[in-house]
């Protein structure tokens, strides 16, 4: 019932997993991230890749029965604003204790299953994403739920979000306010087409996961 159509790929899916667009006052086509923009919308998958399609083929206008005007930015923006509000989301839930720092740290609370999700920063050294992923592979081969791992951000990016400097590592924890987060890094993460690593790599489920604490 709640099902939208895609205007590229015209398959449905759920609202979650698309953008909606409206048409603005100055025939602009608007993204509706939150869905509550008046007037009739249509819906992309939230891929970057269709959006862009959408864009070049002219598709908006086709849907809406009318000459618009599109962004020649529109897939940066919406890259923009999503990327806003993933860590506006991150800076929230480190405000509400739900969100831990330092590797040492992270590695604790994927180990006492307290941990959603894992965040690398974009200079994490191989050595570090590779110890949290042993720790992770751990959790998973004793019966625990198996941890994401995301790399959207940059060091600078998500320091600005925490409060904080040389933030390389970060924990989103259990709760709702962590599941609030892991939906803006999923939506994220889609649009980019970086889907997150759920399994560790074989070299790292081969490794001595006990290693993993060695971290500073």
């Amino acid at each position: 019932m709640n099902e939208r159509t895609c205007i590229v790929t015209r398959l449905g899916g759920e609202p979650e997993r698309m953008i909606r667009f409206v048409v603005g006052p100055d025939s602009t086509v608007v993204p509706d991230l939150k869905r509550k923009l008046p007037g009739r919308g249509c819906w992309v998958t939230a891929e970057r890749s269709l959006v862009e399609k959408a864009a070049a083929k002219n598709l908006f206008a086709r849907s809406f029965r009318q000459t618009v005007i599109v962004p020649p930015d529109l897939a940066d923006m919406l890259d923009r604003q999503l990327s806003s509000a993933a860590l506006g989301a991150l800076g929230l839930a480190r405000k509400a204790g739900a969100l831990l720092t330092g590797a040492a740290k992270v590695d604790s609370a994927i180990r006492t299953n307290r941990c959603l999700a894992v965040l690398h920063a974009g200079e994490a050294s191989a050595d570090g994403i590779r110890k949290l992923a042993q720790a992770r592979h751990a959790v998973e081969q004793a019966g625990g739920m198996p941890v994401p791992a995301y790399k959207l951000f940059s060091e600078a990016e998500m320091g600005l979000a925490l409060g904080g400097t040389n933030v390389i590592h970060a924990a989103v924890l259990a709760g709702q306010t962590g599941e609030m987060v892991l939906k803006r890094l999923d939506a994220l993460a889609r649009f980019r087409g970086a889907s997150p690593e759920h399994r560790p790599s074989q070299a790292d489920s081969d490794a001595d996961p006990e290693t993993a604490k060695d971290m500073e």
